[in-house]
């Protein structure tokens, strides 16, 4: 079983792989023979492979970009693997190679990905485009703006959303249930399987830095409210593919209430959870020192971003947000964030469900 935990940052629990580095997944080589590399004609198939290969290494961007640089040559940021797997710009060869390589595909097969890349870059590469100066990309078709449209652009916004819904339902489709689970291993058409025969609707597609904590751990921030509010609530989005995640809250070191245990979600992981604070702690305080601390957990209890919000004159407005994660530093450090026995940081990219009404749990 693989360890891929929640959090930003590439700390913490590594991804294990069940075969030696070098050697080849049997499942991955048989996988490869039905990829459909072949019929590859656009940029939306291709984006719906490479995620499906980022499906099957079940691994995190960090992890893949450690491995390209280990490796040397062509480097792997981690927000242009997010960018190529949303579908949001078009990679240049040699980038796709090494994403491949650090997914561990095997060297005989990324003659035919190149073959595909090749014939989707002259499908889209019309005669006298300027080519994308940006490092990591090649240079998109061009075409005229529409009339709500300031000027030119790529592709359509709208094209480009598609895109990443695809990308990100063809990997939860076809990898037979493997996902990128929170450093803890655990559609064409917009309508895809979740590998049981099932249709799945797509959903938003975030990625975002978090860090998680284990048995005996907490995390601790202080955020800024009105004196004058007359109720305040704690939303905390979290990968709720980690089933059973349940921790005490104290605020300025009083009892505040708990976030209670919810049933694992492995296709429509990301969700954004409620705890209403009692009036009596928050009203006639600026701030207030919340802490989080852990009780139980499947695999450990994740955060990636608080949103505080207050009741003012009935009506409910943001307060303040601390953003959690190895690339948001600054916020944590400006809430005076701190966790204590972290198990994993780093980024991940993930679904909401369908309908925004089922984003928000209490």
């Amino acid at each position: 079983m693989r360890l891929n935990g929640p959090g930003k940052g590439g700390q913490g629990l590594e991804a294990m792989s069940d075969y030696p580095e070098g050697d080849e997944d049997p499942r991955i080589v048989r996988q490869a023979s039905r990829s459909g590399l072949d019929a590859v004609t656009c940029h939306e198939d291709l984006v719906r492979l490479l995620a499906e290969q980022f499906a099957r290494a079940d691994t995190s961007l960090r992890e893949l970009q450690l491995r390209a640089d280990k490796a040397g040559g062509t480097r792997l940021p981690r927000a242009t693997c997010a960018d190529m797997l949303a579908g949001r710009r078009f990679p240049k060869k040699a980038l796709m190679v090494a994403f491949l390589r650090a997914c561990r595909v095997p060297e005989h097969q990324l003659p035919a990905w190149e073959r595909a890349w090749e014939r989707v870059r002259v499908a889209r590469m019309p005669a006298g485009t300027e080519p994308d100066p940006t490092p990591g990309y090649a240079a998109p078709a061009t075409r005229t703006a529409g009339p709500s449209e300031a000027g030119p652009t790529s592709v359509p916004r709208r094209g480009w959303r598609q895109a990443a819904v695809s990308a990100a339902l063809a990997a939860l489709a076809t990898a037979g249930g493997l996902s990128v689970i929170i450093d803890q291993r655990g559609a064409s058409q917009g309508i895809a399987s979740d590998g049981s025969g099932s249709p799945v609707s797509p959903g938003r597609i975030v990625s975002d830095d978090g860090r998680a904590f284990s048995a005996g751990g907490s995390s601790r921030f202080t955020a800024t409210v009105d004196p004058a509010n007359s109720g305040v609530r704690l939303i905390r989005r979290l990968d709720a593919g980690v089933a059973r995640q349940y921790a005490t809250i104290t605020v300025n070191g009083d009892p505040a209430g708990t976030w209670r245990q919810l049933p694992g979600d492995s296709t429509y992981k990301w969700r954004e959870q409620i705890v209403e604070i009692p009036r009596t702690l928050t009203a006639g305080r600026r701030s207030l020192t919340i802490v989080n601390t852990f009780v139980s957990s499947s695999l450990g209890f994740n955060e990636f971003l608080y949103v505080i919000e207050q009741k003012i004159n009935g009506a409910w407005a943001i307060a303040d947000t601390v953003d959690i994660g190895p690339d948001h530093t600054a916020s944590e450090a400006a809430h005076d964030y701190h966790i204590v026995a972290q198990g994993w940081a780093d980024t991940q990219t993930f679904t909401y469900p369908p309908r925004e009404e089922d984003w928000r749990v209490e």
